[in-house]
């Protein structure tokens, strides 16, 4: 949605169905679909191998978060577009030069750090406005305080409560569980948006879960 409210014309690929998908979907293996007629693609490798999460036992899949990083860029390289590869700020090892975003930014109430490799086009590092963040939201542990911010993809918080702190209507909990602000996706579709325009290249933008 974000690369979508930048202006580029959205494909999404990934291993599994996607029902609530809003823009044309292709379910395919993201290391063998053709992505030559691309202007800019934006990958999201399973992030679990380096998430927080991890400290919770058989709370999360193992995954080797490190590894599809690295072979997805292998493959995005050989491609020859722009491209950008987000992940948890755990595998920040296995990004070169990443940005970080968060919700604080962008007048969210989440935090939801995430980082991303911006390839082949420059982006600006925005600063965190932790500050700004004053809301007063249920808790969904065993905390006596109410957070100033919104847990996301928790049983115990209202769904609809979720989908109003990052901007997404038309997700299930499990879906907005791995999902990014579309707030996120759009500023840096923006700064891939001018270098497109700049290079007069097709405004096609490929969204792919390599799994």
């Amino acid at each position: 949605m974000g690369l979508h409210r930048a202006g580029f014309e959205v494909v999404g690929i990934d291993l599994h169905p996607q029902p609530h998908y809003p823009f044309e979907f292709i379910q395919a293996d993201a290391f063998e679909v053709n992505l030559d007629d691309y202007a800019v693609i934006h990958a999201s490798p399973p992030c679990q191998g380096e998430t927080a999460y991890q400290r919770r036992p058989g709370h999360v899949a193992p995954v080797d978060t490190i590894g599809a990083i690295e072979r997805i860029r292998d493959r995005l390289s050989v491609s020859g577009s722009p491209f950008i590869i987000e992940n948890v700020p755990g595998a920040r090892r296995a990004l070169r030069n990443p940005i970080l975003l968060c919700g604080s930014m962008f007048g969210l109430d989440v935090r939801r750090h995430r980082i991303f490799e911006c390839r082949g086009f420059e982006i600006k590092q925005p600063k965190c406005q932790h500050d700004l963040q004053q809301g007063s939201f249920p808790q969904a542990t065993n905390r006596k305080n109410r957070r100033k911010t919104v847990e996301v993809g928790v049983w115990r918080i209202p769904l609809e409560v979720q989908q109003k702190a990052m901007g997404i209507d038309w997700m299930a909990l499990e879906e907005l569980s791995q999902a990014i602000p579309p707030a996120y996706a759009e500023y840096i579709g923006r700064a891939a948006m001018k270098h497109v325009r700049l290079n007069g290249t097709s405004p096609w933008a490929s969204s792919i879960t390599p799994g």
